[in-house]
This record gives C-alpha cells, structure tokens and sequence, in this order.
C-alpha cells in the first residue's frame, strides 16, 4: 500500500473561446478549444488523518477556498472514505493568467487521492467531482486537445494538434475571472471564434486553419491592458498568431517549431520576464509512475 503519490498536472491555453449563451443560474455558456501544454503543477500527497496544504514558494493561500482542499474534500465526502491526505502543490502555472493553474490542481488532487486510496472512480465520476469545484477541472482531468462546451462540462476529445510550440506571456497582473465575464456583460465583443472550423482543422491537422479560426471573445472586455502589446510583439517574433488565453491575463503565440518559440521568448522577456514556452501534450493529470 502506498502512503504517496506525485501528480503532475498540466497548466491549459485556449485556442477559442466564445460565449454562446447564458445557463441557468446565471452561468455563461462556452464554446472552447482547450490544448494541454507542458507546463506542469507538481502534486505530492501522502496519506494522513487529517487535510493540510502546503504551497512553498507561492502567494496563493492554503485556506478552504482552495481547489486543492476542496477537491480534497468532495472526494472524501462522494468515496465515504473516512481519512485524509497531506497535500504539498509546487505551483509552476502563473496565478490569474487563464491558464487553470488552480484547476489543474484540484484534477491532481482527484487522481492522487483516487490512485492513493484506491477508489477506483472512473474517468466520468472525476469529472463530475470536478465540474463542482470549477468548469476547468474536467478539461484539466482529460488534457489533450478537446472542444469544450456548456459549462466545461460538455467535453470532445479531438485529435492531437499538428505539431507546434507556444509561448506564454504574462504581465505584471492578474485578471480575475468574475470580472471579466462581468465585463463582457455590459460590452460584449467583436470576436467570436469559429469553434466548429477550428475543430475541423485540428482534424485536418492543418495548422494555419487552427490559427486562423483562433480568437478569445472575452479579450477585448478582459481589462488586460497589455494584450495588443504582447501580441504585437509575439507576431514580430514570428508567431503565427497570438490571443489571450481565458480570461486572461496571459497571452501566448503559437510557433511552428522549438527554436522560434524560444527565440521569441528571448526577445520578449525583457519587457515581460514572466515567459514562458510549451509544447502541446496529450494527457491531464497523471500519477508519476517511478
């Protein structure tokens, strides 16, 4: 019987976003393009009685708002299981960038806790679990590229993008997320991506198509002042395009090959020094095999 377990779980850019809708209750619906990439959080939990959360070298707070605890906590409360965990987040995924570093973390704590105490749930009971504690949880449970609908419920999984790199800019500020679709209320937007094209040419693997249907509705409301900025840059440094990704307030570019995505990163982290580059991948939150 293990007493731990590491998870990494993979930070997400979106290639689309636009909202198509209102739900009941209030809620925004959404037709997405989600990519996986290969910047990591790093989850170590270990069997305990009780529920604690540590995140050394963060500024996010370990309190019961967390998507950490929680995770932790539909968990033990969905399995009936009467135990705890230990729970250690290195945070790699910057905080309000609109990349699900927060929801990547509670994915991780499903699969690890699900792996530690050997509940055994399946992929859909996860994501249920998870479309409770926040819309991205489920994407960040599945990874890979996926058209995401609905709340972030509604899940597709699509073939793996053509090959490609990103590179993610995030400026000296968050966005909260809130605030933006707040925003979007009262402005709406000129931008509405075309989901359904870009899925088609994700399946076609034709990359230029993926980049010309890509588009963010909530960028012009999102209060990120530096998107033009960014994006501008990103395209002078040989991205194929750029958009914010989420609700922002990171902005990524996305490069057809490694060189050119750390080229561009070389040349922007001047401006901005939070840079970042990846790669897509193929999975979400997986336990570390050793």
């Amino acid at each position: 019987m293990r007493d731990r377990v590491t998870v990494l779980a993979p930070a997400k850019l979106n290639l689309a976003l636009d909202v198509v809708g209102i739900l009941p209750g209030g809620y925004h619906a959404l037709d997405m393009t989600m990519q996986a990439i290969s910047l990591y959080e790093r989850v170590v939990i270990r069997r305990s009685p009780y529920l604690d959360l540590a995140l050394p070298g963060s500024n996010v707070k370990p309190g019961p708002g967390n998507t950490a605890i929680k995770a932790a906590l539909a968990f033990f409360h969905y399995t009936g299981l009467l135990a705890g965990a230990d729970i250690t987040v290195y945070k790699s995924v910057p905080v309000r960038a609109g990349m699900a570093g927060g929801s990547a973390d509670a994915a991780a704590v499903l699969v690890g806790l699900n792996e530690l105490y050997g509940a055994r749930l399946s992929m859909s009971e996860l994501c249920a679990l998870g479309v409770s504690i926040g819309a991205d949880v489920p994407f960040a449970l599945m990874g890979g590229t996926c058209r995401v609908q609905g709340l972030g419920d509604l899940i597709k999984a699509l073939p793996p993008l053509p090959e490609c790199w990103f590179t993610m800019v995030m400026p000296g500020y968050g966005i909260s997320t809130p605030e933006a679709f707040a925003a979007y209320d009262k402005v709406g937007s000129s931008v509405h991506p075309d989901c359904a094209a870009q899925e088609a040419a994700i399946r076609a693997g034709d990359l230029d198509a993926v980049c010309a249907a890509a588009g963010n509705a909530l960028e012009e409301c999102s209060g990120a002042k530096d998107n033009e900025a960014i994006k501008a840059a990103l395209r002078e440094n040989g991205a194929v395009t750029a958009l914010m990704t989420g609700s922002g307030a990171a902005v990524f570019g996305v490069f057809r090959t490694e060189a050119e995505a750390k080229a561009a990163a070389d040349a922007l982290c001047a401006r901005w020094p939070q840079v970042y580059t990846a790669q897509p991948v193929r999975g979400g939150a997986c336990v570390v095999r050793r």
